[in-house]
């Protein structure tokens, strides 16, 4: 496996660290196919969640422009294809994946650095975070589904200020704007996000897949759609082993043991 992703396969999750830190972990090729292989191997070989973040200082700087640089080039680069080839796919296998992929955010975070954490399921900050839509300051728009997460989560009037400034967001500000779940102390961090795949990965990751589902449909459904496909997730929960074992164990009063199934 290519050195640009370090990965450590704990029982019921496993945690992926992009690992360009002298790059603050910007993506060239190798690390877009790499963390791609990552996640596909992680649901391949039945891990119940993910731990997504990054070595060194920084999260993620977005793309590496070395590689997109025109002046290097014999015309002008084709973003377009950069994002259906590299972003647009992992983006889509982030959101698919069923089970939950935690983000753990310990420094800056720019453009698709930014955007790659906010198409996660949960996302913790460092206090010392920085969340920068810095697409405008290249002359691009939000990518990595930056233009279509920012305002469901902001609102359209905080989603086109933050990318027409480019103006950095602290971890604080992001969990009191709603953009991510909990900005903790840096010293924390690690500690609380292994702990919290940790839970997530014990529990009933049956229902916690369907939960997923469900309201990453709620962007695009009708109520009448959304009440027919609760209706549907419920059945396939109800008739579950989680569900039973759930029940079983709320009445005796001890502690449950999902298995996802």
């Amino acid at each position: 496996m290519s050195d640009t992703i370090l990965v450590v396969k704990h029982p019921l999750w496993h945690e992926i660290t992009l690992n360009r830190a002298d790059k603050l972990n910007s993506f060239n090729e190798e690390m877009h196919l790499a963390l791609r292989a990552a996640l596909e191997a992680a649901r391949d070989e039945g891990a119940r969640a993910v731990l997504l973040t990054g070595a060194g200082r920084g999260f993620c700087a977005g793309q590496d422009l070395g590689d997109r640089d025109p002046s290097k080039m014999d015309g002008p680069p084709d973003l377009g294809e950069t994002v259906r080839r590299f972003y647009a796919p992992l983006v889509n296998l982030i959101r698919s994946l069923e089970f939950p992929v935690i983000c753990a955010v310990n420094g800056v975070a720019a453009g698709a650095g930014a955007n790659l954490a906010l198409a996660c399921d949960m996302v913790l900050a460092s206090d010392k975070a920085k969340f920068i839509q810095s697409f405008s300051k290249v002359g691009l728009i939000p990518d990595t589904g930056g233009s279509f997460h920012l305002p469901r989560l902001l609102g359209e009037a905080r989603a086109k200020g933050l990318a027409f400034t480019a103006q950095p967001m602290s971890g604080q500000q992001a969990e009191d704007w709603g953009l991510i779940w909990k900005c903790v102390e840096d010293a924390q961090l690690m500690d609380e996000a292994r702990a919290l795949a940790e839970q997530l990965a014990s529990g009933p990751t049956l229902g916690l897949s369907l939960t997923k589902a469900a309201i990453q449909a709620a962007a695009v459904n009708t109520l009448e759609e959304q009440l027919e496909l609760e209706a549907g997730y419920m059945k396939r929960c109800g008739e579950s082993h989680d569900y039973a074992e759930g029940v079983s164990a709320f009445l005796q009063k001890r502690a449950p043991e999902f298995k996802g199934k």
